[in-house]
């Protein structure tokens, strides 16, 4: 989405709404969906893109822009270079489970970090002389680890279900509670819906994104620190956003080395 917004000459108004966001502002994006194929259906953000972009397509944006998304069938990696802005943001990063997946043409399509997280491969092909990627992933030590063995572990007293705090269980009250327990887990209890989906994603994004960057790694990596943000935590942008600026003010120098060297 951030790529789509730059390429569309929308980033500082992406930027301001992402600021001014707060969790009650989150929360209003959260257009839950629990008959469907995905919890979120995303409808509320969509529209908000629509609006800034309407049916903008990407062959006319003036910079050149790949959406990559993964076909839900035969998990083919799709790379999305021409067609409606809004639709091919919304197909890469319909995260499997939460967002919906989004019908493009004949294809249902997931979000693109299943096959490929960090896309040099894509800008190679689209003939870039230098990629710089940014791995949003490399700040989170230890995800690689390989534990041989464990000992045995006694159950903890948040272990179970019946361990969360007792709420209302009827009415309006009870229902909120019951969901969010759902989604967002409790802090002694265990993990909600939504953070075992997250979590376990970003398992699988993290150890395809080492395999892949080794056999084509690019020729700058950018690595903002962001492991104690969570990927649902939109509400902290401001310190995301002053992430990646601290990341791209340390390799800043080699940037401009290595563009004065293309340029001999």
């Amino acid at each position: 989405m951030v790529g789509g917004c730059y390429a569309a000459g929308g980033l500082d108004e992406l930027e301001s709404f992402a600021r001014d966001l707060s969790k009650r502002r989150v929360i209003g994006l959260l257009d839950f969906n629990f008959g469907g194929s995905g919890l979120i259906t995303g409808d509320r953000l969509a529209k908000l893109l629509a609006r800034g972009f309407g049916d903008t397509r990407i062959e006319d944006l003036p910079r050149r822009f790949v959406c990559v998304s993964t076909e839900l069938r035969t998990g083919h990696e799709i790379w999305l270079s021409k067609g409606e802005l809004v639709q091919s943001m919304r197909a890469s990063y319909a995260l499997p489970g939460l967002f919906k997946p989004v019908r493009v043409l004949d294809r249902w399509l997931i979000d693109g970090a299943l096959v490929n997280p960090v896309p040099v491969s894509v800008c190679r092909a689209f003939g870039a002389r230098l990629v710089i990627a940014i791995n949003l992933n490399t700040d989170m030590f230890g995800k690689g680890t390989v534990v041989r063995a464990h000992d045995p572990v006694e159950t903890c007293p948040g272990d179970t279900d019946a361990d969360w705090p007792d709420e209302a269980h009827t009415g309006v009250d009870g229902a909120r509670g019951l969901l969010r327990r759902q989604l967002v887990g409790t802090r002694a209890g265990p993990p909600g819906i939504s953070s075992v989906m997250v979590d376990a994603f970003n398992i699988v994004q993290d150890r395809i994104a080492r395999s892949r960057l080794a056999g084509d790694p690019p020729d700058i990596m950018v690595t903002p620190k962001l492991a104690d943000i969570g990927m649902f935590e939109f509400h902290r942008a401001r310190e995301a956003i002053d992430a990646g600026a601290r990341a791209g003010d340390r390799i800043l120098a080699e940037i401009e080395g290595t563009l004065t060297a293309l340029a001999r």
